[in-house]
């Protein structure tokens, strides 16, 4: 029987940021990985598919709180409101974790397959969620539009969370960013109808 080591994933997913952050994804392994954590690779195969999955390994359990939060939210909230405190949600866990998440986005960034990778995954999160608004009576293309629309709600406050110096919350930026985009269709909507009335 095997040794039991506490923490191994955490351990594993540390080594891993410290060593793509020193020599970068592409030149890190798998046994490196395991040797700076100090345990094996098989351990390391425990918890993850491929070097890959350290950095993506929480998509599906974000996948579920999203999917999860848009679903019991009330009827007498409207869809954008739905996923917005869906999204909020996410961002909340999100906060506790923002040297790691500063990390990864340095990582992904600096790699090609990594940045497709993180947009499948996004891609792959706005699937869930419009199907979820479908299933609470959204007709397409509104449950699409909806979806992307907080997908790139999302992605904006995280990419200023992630680069801000000023350490605003994650949550705040999202429902910043929703309020934007509001003005921005509000401002949109009466300039057509000034357009219309001239």
């Amino acid at each position: 029987m095997g040794r039991w080591h506490p923490n191994a994933r955490g351990r594993l997913e540390q080594a891993a940021l410290e060593l793509y952050g020193e020599r970068g994804f592409e030149q890190t392994t798998v046994a490196e990985i395991a040797r700076r954590a100090g345990l094996t690779e098989r351990t390391f195969f425990r918890h993850f598919a491929d070097k890959r999955e350290v950095l993506f390994a929480g998509a599906g359990s974000l996948r579920e709180l999203l999917v999860s939060t848009v679903a019991s939210a009330p009827d007498s909230v409207g869809a954008i409101d739905a996923v917005v405190v869906a999204l909020e949600a996410a961002g909340s866990l999100l906060q506790e974790r923002r040297d790691y998440a500063r990390q990864r986005q340095t990582i992904i960034a600096a790699n090609a397959d990594l940045r497709e990778r993180e947009l499948i995954k996004l891609a792959s999160l706005a699937s869930a969620i419009a199907d979820t608004l479908r299933r609470r009576g959204v007709k397409d293309p509104a449950a699409s539009l909806t979806a992307e629309a907080g997908i790139a709600i999302f992605r904006i406050a995280f990419e200023r969370w992630v680069t801000d110096a000023n350490e605003q919350d994650l949550p705040k930026l999202i429902r910043e960013s929703l309020a934007e985009l509001k003005a921005l269709i509000a401002g949109d909507r009466r300039s057509l109808s000034a357009t219309a009335h001239a």
